[in-house]
């Protein structure tokens, strides 16, 4: 499992290293526009940024989708060429 979420967090620092950002973070138009006619959630569509935050906090991200430093020495990062 640790080293799935190293590798995880490693492709994270690359894809920001290349530009990638939280605004890249986004759920399909569909699911953003669509809102359901019945069951739990009829009515309502997601939102968004409230869940991106709550993944990122999970994840052990900052608020905008890097992780952290804390979480880099987790996992070992630190001597990382992608970590400015």
């Amino acid at each position: 499992m640790k080293t799935g979420e190293r590798s995880f967090n490693l492709k994270r620092l690359i894809n920001y290293k290349c530009g990638i950002s939280k605004e890249d973070d986004i759920l399909p138009d569909r699911i953003m526009s669509y809102a359901l006619s019945e069951g739990g959630t009829k009515g309502h569509l997601p939102d968004q940024e409230k869940m991106l935050l709550e993944y990122y906090r999970e994840r052990g991200w900052d608020e905008n989708g890097i992780p952290t430093d804390a979480k880099i020495e987790e996992l070992s990062l630190t001597n990382s060429i992608v970590r400015d």
